[in-house]
């Protein structure tokens, strides 16, 4: 082994491409941008989706319909869970925190509580909203809603 024999291990060192650094390179001349055109000059930039002058698709596509951006989106809890849970686990109060260890909802919910279900038991529930058929159900039984 001597000095003119060594060679950096196989794959170690990939050949960068030396654009725009004389015909010598292979890469002169245009620099790979090929001939004429705003891609082919500096400081081109294109818009987001634009498709070379035909419709794009985001033109394209009809649209329809209403995003209402105030819009309160709430984790529906039904009163078939509630009774579920206040037979199995004898509880009888119902917050924020009961629903969250039980995997009812994620934290950052708003809860709304729906009438789906029968409710057997008297159970106290706060949430940030109820159904009028849940509220019924809750207070035919003797329990209390209290809306957050």
């Amino acid at each position: 082994m001597s000095l003119n024999n060594l060679t950096p291990a196989k794959g170690s060192v990939k050949k960068e491409k030396r654009i725009a650094r004389g015909q010598g390179s292979g890469y002169g001349g245009t620099s790979t941008r090929g001939h004429k055109g705003a891609k082919s000059r500096s400081g081109y930039k294109t818009k987001i989706g634009f498709e070379g002058g035909q419709m794009p698709l985001q033109r394209r596509v009809p649209k329809f319909g209403f995003k209402n951006i105030n819009r309160v989106e709430y984790k529906a809890v039904n009163i078939a869970s509630l009774e579920m849970l206040a037979s199995e686990k004898g509880i009888t109060a119902f917050t924020i925190e009961t629903f969250l260890e039980n995997g009812l909802t994620s934290s950052n919910d708003l809860v709304k509580v729906l009438g789906r279900g029968e409710l057997k038991s008297k159970i106290t529930v706060s949430a940030h909203g109820f159904s009028k058929a849940a509220i019924e159900a809750i207070e035919a039984q003797g329990g209390v809603c209290t809306k957050i």
